[in-house]
Parts: C-alpha cells; structure tokens; sequence
C-alpha cells in the first residue's frame, strides 16, 4: 500500500502519474480517465480522494523506486517516492538419491534481508544432529546416508521482522537397497513366495538347483508336479535403480511320490 499524506478531497487532483524506476506507467489518472499500465491490470487499486496506490499479487519485478507526480486543482505539484523491497520466493532444490550409499543437500534461497530459515520435515522441524547439518545462516541442508525414512516431504519457511513465506514440498525419491534379512522364500501348497524390501519394486528370477527356472514375478505356482521337480528352490531379487541383486536362502522341497496315470492331481504334499 503506496499512501500519500495529502488530504482526501471530493475533487479529483488534475493528474495524478504512478510509475516503477520512472520510466515504467503504472496509472495515469486525470479527470476524464485512468491509464493502467498492461501489467498492473487487475492488479492495483487507484485511490483517487488521496492519489494513493495498492498494489496486489507481487512479484520479484515489482521490485524497484515507485514515483508519483500529484498536480492539484490549482496546478500546483507534489512529487513523493519510496523503494518497495520483496521478501520470498523461496526456490528447493534436490537430487535423486539411494538409500544408504550417498548424502543429500536441499538449498533454499529468498530475496530480502535478515532471513531466517526453518527445515520442516512433514510437520517436524529438521535440528542439525550427526547426519544433519545446517549451513549458511540455516539456508541449506545436508543429509548425510539417507534413508526411506528421509523422503519427507520437506519445506522451507522463511522469514523476517516483515514477512514470512514458505516453500512449496519437495518429497525425496529414494531408492532403497535389497536387505538379505528381508528377502524371504516362502512355500505353501504348491506355491512359493519370495518377498523383499525395495524401492522401487524389485524384480525376481527362480532357480532349482542353481538352474534359472523360467518363471517371473515374486510367487512360483508349480503345475503338473513330478519327481523331477525336487530339489533346493531359491528366488533372486534385483532392484533396477541400486542395480543391486540379492539371492535367498535355498529351500529344499522334495516331491512325495507321483499320483497313477489317469489320476487328478488336486493336492500336492512337499517335505520340507
């Protein structure tokens, strides 16, 4: 809000010429018509009892020396200019990251003077511990070994004795290692299972008796069972974005017997 200290009057001044750095219009208003610059459409709002401005919906271009020209009913005139600072437009930077194996630096920058920085984690605030730091006046931060646990998202609020902003969220993608304490091989009925922790989702091969089998996919049906189908099954877990593999533990399942020839084979027993 631009304000003059001239006193409002029912008669409108003769002219009245709002511009940016001189040279930019902002309004011109006389007592046929107001001049709107193409940029402050809708933007300002032109007060014309006192000559004075408000101006909405700022942005980094608004910044800069506004000038006004007032000339009175009896053609004297008044000049006033001010300076309009902007403090905000927060701008989050981040970089795709594996869980375990690298660090992360988030930077926040503001125009203005005497900002403070906050680090929000979801709803928490981020403090500096041993695989956090803050830097540079609290404006960038670094995560040293991420985890999943570390994808946020996270924000960050600026502020000074005038204003307060905060960014937009900015979510982590972190792909997570193949754990062998989470890889498990599973086998129910005729069925085996082999699930892991990964992100993204991990991809599977089986193998019998160290022999890629050509099965696909996190579970195993075995169809048309025979004999020949014993031995030590295990399945492989690959993470396309670690570009790491990790096999389980083998499980040895042997085939009870064969059913007659002209038999139905509705259920299978394995021993384990």
């Amino acid at each position: 809000m631009f304000t003059t200290t001239l006193t409002p009057t029912e008669t409108q001044f003769l002219v009245v010429d709002w511009k940016l750095n001189l040279s930019k219009v902002i309004i011109i208003s006389t007592n046929l018509a107001n001049n709107t610059g193409p940029e402050y459409e809708g933007r300002i709002t032109f007060f014309p009892s006192t000559g004075s401005l408000e101006l909405r919906s700022l942005t980094l271009n608004d910044i800069g020396e506004y000038s006004v020209s007032i000339t009175q009913a009896d053609g004297t005139q008044q000049l006033g200019h001010t300076t309009l600072e902007i403090h905000g437009e927060q701008i989050l930077k981040s970089n795709n990251l594996v869980e375990f194996s690298g660090s992360v630096s988030l930077s926040c920058s503001a125009s203005g003077s005497s900002l403070s920085f906050l680090w929000l984690n979801g709803s928490s605030e981020v403090t500096a511990s041993d695989r956090v730091q803050l830097t540079d006046g609290d404006s960038n931060l670094t995560i040293i070994n991420v985890t999943r646990f570390d994808q946020g998202p996270f924000r960050c609020n600026v502020s000074n004795p005038v204003s307060f902003g905060t960014s937009d969220p900015v979510n982590l993608s972190i792909s997570c290692e193949l754990l062998k304490k989470m890889l498990s091989l599973k086998t129910s009925a005729s069925d085996l299972t082999c699930s892991v922790g990964s992100r993204p989702p991990a991809q599977f091969k089986w193998f019998l008796n160290g022999d890629q089998l050509p099965d696909i996919g996190s579970d195993l049906r075995l169809m048309n069972i025979q004999m020949n189908q014993s031995g030590n099954y295990s399945c492989q877990a690959f993470n396309s974005k670690t570009l790491r593999y990790q096999a389980s533990q083998p499980s040895a399942i042997t085939v009870l017997g064969n059913p007659p020839c002209n038999a139905e084979l509705d259920t299978v027993f394995f021993g384990l």
